[in-house]
């Protein structure tokens, strides 16, 4: 049976317009596409409302993916692809697939023959490596790291270990409401030498972008609320 292709559509980091960091492919590839596996219909139906769908949204079929889809429900997804149809995949954090339960897609497509096609866009993650200043040669996104303050600040000192014995530059993300209890442990624990950078709310108006030591950190403190922060360190 012929199948369809699977695009990973890159969306902004923020509300502004789609137009100002999607490639003008991408946004023309929208208007071809009439399937979607999202991980929130309501973001997505608003990306492709200010991305040229308005008025058409009603006409576009959604499937979530997220964190509470179980594994049971992501195979029946290949009868998407059925007699060539392509569906897009749009995650919440800028690129699918990168720290994003669609990667649990994207393995189902080539488990199944499915071609995958990537496409440009922002990645917060790469764009606070390239803003930091930091080793951008070697590097590990490690992800999220525990919750709990005692495991976390044991996790975030093994990662400046690493970090200090191999020179390589290590980038976490958070849940946002808990951006600032990760940013006081990482300036708690860490050696006053140890380079951190905080990057929020990339590419919007407000963006937040700032690389110093930890001993600077401790003097000038920052409140980073509810807004999307990648952090980096390097020991």
């Amino acid at each position: 049976m012929n199948k369809g292709k699977l695009y990973l559509i890159p969306a902004p980091l923020g509300d502004g317009a789609p137009s100002d960091v999607i490639p003008a492919p991408v946004l023309e590839l929208l208007q071809h596409i009439d399937c979607y596996v999202v991980e929130e219909v309501r973001t997505v139906r608003r990306y492709l409302s200010r991305a040229g769908l308005k008025g058409h949204i009603e006409e576009l079929e959604f499937h979530e993916l997220n964190e509470h889809t179980a594994p049971a429900e992501i195979a029946p997804l290949v009868h998407l692809f059925d007699n060539g149809r392509d569906v897009g995949l749009i995650s919440e954090a800028g690129l699918p697939a990168v720290a994003d339960p669609g990667s649990a897609l994207v393995a189902l497509c080539h488990r199944e023959g499915i071609e995958v096609v990537p496409l440009v866009g922002p990645s917060s993650l790469m764009l606070a490596l390239m803003a930091s200043g930091l080793n951008g040669q070697s590097f590990a996104f490690v992800g999220y790291i525990p919750a709990k303050t005692e495991e976390r600040r044991a996790a975030i000192r093994r990662l400046e270990k690493r970090s200090a014995a191999e020179r390589q530059t290590q980038i976490l993300i958070e849940t946002p409401y808990r951006n600032d209890a990760l940013f006081a442990d990482l300036i708690a624990t860490c050696s006053n030498k140890t380079m951190l950078t905080v990057a929020a709310n990339i590419t919007q108006p407000d963006a937040y972008i700032r690389t110093q030591p930890v001993s600077r950190w401790k003097e000038h403190p920052v409140t980073i609320g509810k807004r999307p922060c990648v952090f980096l360190m390097l020991g």
